[in-house]
């Protein structure tokens, strides 16, 4: 049908999302410098290795590849990161995506979907959150993120640039073939981590905050298996073909799971005890994150089919075990 450039396509998300569009008929070219994806998970379409800030091999591949539209994930995600080095955030994440969207003009490119995230609220006063919240970041990964929507939208109004931003709220689960899982280094993500809990590559399982507004006390998020993120960037690509208007649409399924449900949740599918200490909130966390996402419904046509809490933990806990980190 036609080619995509995915930036980012050896990471998770990314990795994911080339195997959706590969199976709606479109060839994913990713384009990865390797530094957090992984070339084994680079399988159904070509490699280009390269930096997301480096303009001209943006521009030679663009050349080489023709794609119809972008789907740009490349980036830094890690939050903790951003705190001790927000430098690193502004040049990967906003300078990056200027180089991109500057080689995409020289080469006619129109049209990108950005991966862009809930960190953009930062702590809501409304739950769940919609699209038009005050977007507050309190952490330089969601100011970066910001950054670029604004920088989007700019271009949007003026050269025509067609773009979607979709707004994850917590990407989890594994693919449900087995051929794609969750590999970060270092790994920050509730699900992974408390799975190697289960299989003894950790003690144990460190709970932050006991004593949030919430039913159990513990913080409350929306996790959306990567398999529906997946399925959304095919979709959206869809819509730009046959709409101008900038889309911005939450990517989260309306429920919210708490730090124990997960904990318990692991612990029914896995069969193991996983012990869990209490420790402080981290500053910044809010006690609740839950999509409105009748937008992305409504737009796309998109509603979860995988993102059940059993679901996300039973996929994630088959990959693991059969991947185990060395």
């Amino acid at each position: 049908m036609s080619t995509i450039l995915v930036t980012g396509g050896a990471g998770y998300i990314g990795s994911h999302t080339c195997k959706a569009l590969h199976a709606a008929g479109h060839t994913p070219v990713v384009y990865d410098n390797l530094s957090n994806g992984h070339r084994n998970a680079v399988r159904w379409g070509p490699f280009e290795q390269g930096d997301i800030t480096d303009r001209d091999r943006l521009r030679d591949v663009l050349a080489a590849h023709r794609p119809e539209a972008v789907i740009h994930f490349a980036g830094l995600i890690e939050v903790g990161h951003s705190v001790r080095d927000p430098g690193s955030f502004w040049h990967a994440n906003v300078v990056g995506t200027w180089k991109l969207l500057a080689a995409m003009r020289d080469a006619g490119v129109g049209r990108i979907v950005f991966s862009s995230t809930a960190a953009v609220y930062g702590i809501p006063d409304t739950v769940p959150i919609p699209e038009d919240a005050p977007t507050v970041p309190v952490n330089p990964y969601g100011d970066t993120k910001r950054a670029v929507e604004t920088m989007l939208a700019n271009h949007a109004a003026a050269d025509g640039l067609r773009y979607a931003a979709l707004r994850y709220f917590n990407a989890a689960g594994a693919d449900p073939d087995g051929e794609l899982g969750e590999r970060h280094d270092p790994e920050t993500h509730l699900v992974p981590l408390v799975l190697q809990v289960a299989l003894g590559q950790r003690d144990e399982i460190a709970v932050f905050g006991n004593d949030y507004p919430t039913p159990d006390g513990t913080a409350v998020r929306d996790y959306v298996h990567v398999a529906d993120l997946a399925a959304a960037h095919v979709a959206a690509v869809a819509h730009l073909d046959a709409n101008e208007a900038p889309l911005v649409a939450n990517l989260g399924t309306g429920t919210g799971y708490s730090v124990r449900e997960i904990i318990e949740t692991c612990r029914a599918v896995t069969g193991h005890a996983i012990p869990h200490r209490d420790a402080a909130r981290r500053a910044g966390d809010p006690p609740q994150l839950v999509a409105a996402a009748d937008r992305a419904k409504d737009a796309l046509g998109w509603t979860p089919a995988n993102s059940d809490l059993e679901t996300i933990v039973a996929s994630a806990w088959r990959w693991h075990s059969e991947n185990p980190v060395p």
